[in-house]
């Protein structure tokens, strides 16, 4: 099915003149195929006839908005009419142009992606133009896990290192800690030294105790025989 663009090049009306330019532009646009009619070339009378016949809309202009006859442009798809201006302007507007045109959606597709995809010696399959990009795709997202990877092994390495860090801290501080609760040798050594000093003293003030007693009695025994002999 042709999309058929209805116009007349020698139209004096210039609302009329921009309006068929508007209507190529955006069916240009869209990458839609279509033919145009002119219905004022010479021999065009059965075309010009066929379309005031077949139009259900005038395409009133603001200079002329109730003509006799249907203006161009009119948009018919094969012989199927379409609309006018204002109607083909208006699904141009809510983005409907396949649903006024009467075409399928997957045919503009296909318009557009041949018109697209082209080499210097010659035209490629969408699927051929779409590979690299998968290609590409698969490589970054390789890259990307090659990345994670080497990140996720420095980190967990990090993490060990500073583990055995924290672990000769602990075992030198209890180290520490034990050095200080337990006495040295020299330690050791001044405290029997001590206590043997003080166990002599001990010792040398018993004796001297017992000593002065024993001189006591002696005295007192003296004094005792003094006083009877004296008597």
């Amino acid at each position: 099915m042709v999309i058929k663009v209805y116009i007349s090049g020698i139209s004096g009306n210039k609302e009329v003149k921009k309006r068929q330019q508007r209507v190529l532009l955006i069916l240009d646009s869209k990458n839609v195929k279509y033919e145009v009619i002119d219905i004022a070339e010479p021999g065009a009378e059965e075309a010009k006839d066929f379309m005031q016949n077949k139009c259900t809309s005038l395409g009133g202009t603001i200079s002329d908005p109730n003509p006799r006859h249907p203006l161009p442009p009119q948009i018919f798809n094969d012989d199927i009419y379409c609309g006018d201006y204002d109607l083909f302007d208006m699904a141009n507007e809510i983005d409907e142009m396949e649903k006024f045109l009467k075409i399928e959606a997957a045919d503009t597709a296909e318009n557009i992606s041949n018109a697209e995809i082209k080499l210097k010696n010659g035209e490629v399959t969408p699927d051929e133009k779409e590979a690299p990009k998968d290609e590409e795709n698969e490589l970054v997202t390789e890259e990307n896990e090659v990345s994670n990877e080497k990140e996720s092994e420095e980190k967990l390495d990090e993490e060990q290192v500073r583990g055995n860090e924290e672990l000769i801290e602990t075992e030198n501080s209890q180290e520490n800690t034990k050095a200080v609760d337990e006495p040295t040798e020299d330690e050791e050594s001044k405290d029997e030294t001590t206590e043997s000093v003080e166990s002599n003293v001990k010792g040398e003030t018993k004796d001297e105790n017992v000593a002065g007693a024993g001189d006591e009695h002696v005295e007192n025994e003296k004094e005792e025989d003094e006083k009877a002999d004296n008597e």
